[in-house]
């Protein structure tokens, strides 16, 4: 079998080089074994602000435009409604903080995406006298469908392999050989499964475990996603989205009693209604020690490259980075220097 591309990984990021690729009509083929539970159980949310300490994200007005167009173009290929586009009500919880909000919306970089008018908190469900602060150009993507239905588009199209990598087999002779799989270019994109690969484990990943609650909440009637110590985000049938959690020393994707009372604990301080607890997620988040993606060619085995480290921002930053790579291995476009691996050493 031949390809012109190798796709390692069928997260976030492996589905959105599927995509790029696909729409330059390269042929790929996936092999995963779906070891990595980051993507399935994010929380999918996208959020160009920085809500802490009302700032910007990084680059957030590229990979905004550029993941809203890459989401909108799933949902055709799929068939599927992925991207639930919804404001964010940022909880202010002091007068201090009201003030902040409107000096921050005054901000060049932040006006795009911030509404100065103080919202009065009017659900008697929510904790909340001094209201919030909006934010625009929000929503959330269901990264777990969207896993799924790509995972089938690519098994309807004999392009999947579910198997565990088998790095001993990798051959190159005259390209990539990969057992009865030869191509042009091989790319890893496997989350914190990077930790046991040879050609890029040097790269300083690390695993954040982030855990999450789905619960079921008839009286709270919520429309919009919540943020205070934690979020609250609408799924639908009364259902809401409560996280998230992090923790550097668990590399487990089991969900801990630990930070299931840390989240329940954060919810009862915001929420006066009754709930209840349906499910508890666990994944581990690939993070970078300077907060930025790992992009990039080997230096020894031109080849391949890697994607990686889109930590809890994946959903915003997957599409424009997939397309950085593919730019610069099909058209020579030089990586910027902040995504690039070469800034570290492996």
């Amino acid at each position: 079998m031949k390809f012109d591309y190798i796709v390692v990984g069928s997260g976030l990021a492996g589905v959105l080089l599927c995509e790029t690729l696909r729409k330059r009509g390269k042929s790929f083929v996936v092999i995963s074994n779906a070891s990595q539970q980051a993507s399935i159980v994010a929380s999918g949310l996208y959020n160009p602000v920085v809500l802490k300490r009302f700032n910007r994200a990084w680059n957030a007005n590229q990979h905004l435009s550029v993941a809203l167009s890459a989401y909108d173009d799933l949902e055709v290929l799929l068939g599927v409604k992925l991207d639930d586009r919804r404001p964010i009500y940022r909880v202010l919880h002091a007068i201090e903080e009201q003030n902040n909000w409107v000096l921050a919306c005054d901000k060049p970089d932040l006006k795009p995406f911030l509404i100065p008018k103080i919202i009065k908190n009017n659900n008697s469900s929510i904790f909340a006298p001094f209201g919030y602060g909006e934010v625009k150009s929000t929503g959330r993507v269901d990264t777990k469908l969207l896993l799924q239905h790509y995972q089938n588009y690519l098994k309807s199209r004999a392009a999947y392999v579910q198997e565990t990598f088998d790095y001993e087999s990798l051959k190159f002779e005259k390209g990539i050989n990969y057992k009865e799989i030869h191509s042009k270019h091989l790319i890893f994109a496997e989350g914190f499964g990077l930790k046991q690969n040879p050609f890029f484990k040097l790269l300083p990943l690390e695993g954040t475990k982030g855990e999450l609650l789905v619960i079921f909440a008839p009286d709270l009637q919520l429309e919009v996603i919540l943020k205070s110590s934690v979020f609250i985000i609408p799924i639908g049938q009364n259902r809401y989205l409560v996280g998230s959690t992090y923790a550097w020393n668990d590399y487990s994707n089991t969900p801990t009693e630990a930070a299931k009372k840390t989240l329940l604990k954060k919810l009862k301080s915001l929420v006066k209604c009754p709930f209840e607890v349906l499910e508890h997620r666990a994944g581990i988040r690939p993070t970078v020690v300077d907060r930025r993606p790992l992009v990039g060619q080997h230096p020894i085995h031109q080849n391949i490259f890697v994607l990686n480290g889109l930590g809890s921002r994946g959903v915003l930053m997957a599409p424009s980075m997939a397309k950085h790579l593919i730019d610069s291995i099909e058209e020579g476009v030089p990586l910027p220097h902040a995504i690039n691996i070469n800034r570290f050493s492996i």
